[in-house]
């Protein structure tokens, strides 16, 4: 096959490389280019002082969409990595003290709110029922397809209405259960795909189900362990993932994308280009201006972004078996915190905070003995004024660091032995996230489906987009759905450059 003729991924994160293992069972001829000096995206992982830290994504949900990428080229995704169920799935914390384990099993569901609030206990019945039918509609039935048209979006509009999916996750969960520690336990899910659960969608109780029905796993070797087992399938399957190779322009001619050209200088000539890049950057960077009728740069500069992150890095000299692999540190503020978050864009002296101990699972992660971990903590985007991360930075991991110490790590400030932090700067500027979101267009009514960025370019002929910020959205499933959306809007290769599925399941064995 022609260079004319191969498809150029942008991006090796989850959904870029789902992309090319799909492509090329397809019979394409792909190259991945990736910007960073490793591949993974969002997914990369700090190695440090024999501590390994996941960069972002650590919770594995619908594990079978992995199963079924391999399955896709005659391989077991059993033979590359291996995943392993984590129970909890998350340990919700309260300032007062109190806590709930976010599980699978409905028995243990209901024992737990039976001891917060009994009068919820019907309410979560009727809860877990509605967020079934939302899954069945929102997840089994929309998600793997393409919502590029407006009469797309029309036909799932009677049963989302019939289900109440245009409330707001936290109004839609208030109807059923009353404790307001409850509400949160079932409402923070939306923060997890960038989403402030007083805006997102009721849609998003498809989560819930999803968990419930897949239940949570976890990578053995950090989700990197995903990554390196994709990128070696994309190797013995002939396709190519080239690091440190940022691309700098997409060259359109008669309204069709038919090269990219790299920091390097390179021109790289191509039939198509999947984007698994953030599409705002990708528009406003990459595409000339006179390219975008649909995609101005005044339209983009209108939406509505995700939050930003603050993730510290650390590892200590001990363990703390207590802890939980997954747990949600919920602060004084719930509301009002996400508005400070979304909508303020002000740093607020408080937080809630996601802390990530992989070595509960997987101790291999840290030296012997010793415990590796990060802590997340949702904080406003790069749009925020007056927030010199540079300055604020090591100021803000002391103070989450000196929380954790003296409220759910005792002596965790004494034992840690290695430190790195990245902000909202580090989304913005390595992954080249438009304002620093750390998930693209914040997941709300408004930028859902048909008015989330497309996975078809309206402007530009053989561009295509997969990753958190097209359709269906962030999240392992999201990114990897959108790749399956591919198979739905991009036509396959010519007879000519034809692979045979016969011939690529005997390589590299």
């Amino acid at each position: 096959m022609s260079e004319q003729d191969r498809v150029i991924v942008i991006g090796s994160g989850l959904g870029g490389l789902a992309a090319a293992i799909r492509l090329r069972a397809r019979g394409h001829e792909v190259l991945v280019l990736e910007a960073m000096d490793q591949p993974g995206g969002r997914a990369a992982v700090f190695e440090q002082d024999g501590f390994s830290f996941d960069a972002g994504p650590t919770v594995v949900t619908a594990s079978h969409l992995f199963d079924e990428l391999f399955a896709l080229v005659g391989r077991e995704r059993r033979d590359y990595v291996q995943f392993v169920p984590v129970d909890p799935f998350y340990r919700v914390l309260f300032p007062d003290g109190s806590r709930f384990d976010y599980v699978g099993d409905e028995a243990r569901i209901l024992a737990q709110i039976e001891q917060f609030s009994p009068r919820d206990v019907d309410g979560y019945r009727r809860l877990a029922a509605q967020a079934r039918e939302i899954f069945d509609i929102g997840y089994t039935e929309l998600v793997d397809r393409p919502f590029d048209r407006f009469t797309d979006m029309l036909k799932i509009v009677p049963d989302l209405a019939r289900l109440g999916c245009w409330r707001s996750m936290y109004e839609w969960v208030s109807r059923s259960i009353a404790d307001e520690r409850l509400r949160q336990v079932f409402t923070f899910q939306p923060l997890l795909i960038g989403g402030n659960p007083f805006r997102a969608p009721a849609i998003y109780a498809l989560i819930h189900w999803l968990e419930r029905k897949w239940g949570v796993e976890f990578a053995l070797g950090g989700t990197t362990a995903i990554v390196q087992a994709m990128v070696r399938l994309l190797g013995e399957l002939g396709v190519e993932v080239r690091v440190n190779a940022p691309v700098t322009e997409i060259e359109v001619e008669g309204g069709r994308a038919t090269a990219v050209r790299t920091a390097a200088g390179e021109r790289l000539e191509c039939a198509a280009v999947v984007s698994n890049a953030d599409p705002a950057t990708v528009y406003t960077k990459l595409v000339a201006r006179r390219h975008r009728r649909w995609n101005s740069d005044f339209l983009i500069s209108r939406k509505k972004l995700s939050m930003g992150l603050f993730v510290g890095y650390f590892g200590a000299d001990r363990t703390w078996p207590e802890l939980a692999h997954h747990t949600i540190i919920l602060g004084p503020r719930y509301r009002e915190l996400l508005e400070d978050i979304f909508e303020r864009k002000v740093l607020a002296d408080d937080f809630s905070l996601y802390l990530h101990a992989p070595t509960r699972t997987d101790p291999n992660l840290a030296p012997p003995g010793c415990e590796a971990f990060y802590v997340l903590s949702p904080v406003p985007n790069t749009q925020a004024e007056g927030l010199d991360w540079d300055r604020l930075g090591e100021a803000y991991f002391a103070k989450i660091v000196d929380f954790l110490s003296e409220q759910h790590v005792p002596g965790l400030r004494e034992h840690i032995v290695t430190r790195k932090h990245v902000t909202p700067r580090y989304f913005e500027t390595t992954l080249r996230s438009y304002g620093g979101a750390a998930f693209g267009p914040e997941p709300r009514l408004t930028q859902s489906a048909y008015f989330r960025y497309h996975n078809t370019s309206e402007d530009v002929r053989g561009l295509y987009f997969v990753g958190a910020g097209t359709h269906p959205g962030a999240g392992m499933p999201g990114v990897l759905c959108s790749a399956k959306v591919l198979e739905r809007v991009m036509p396959g290769p010519g007879r000519k450059g034809h692979v045979s599925l016969k011939n690529m399941r005997g390589a590299g064995r």
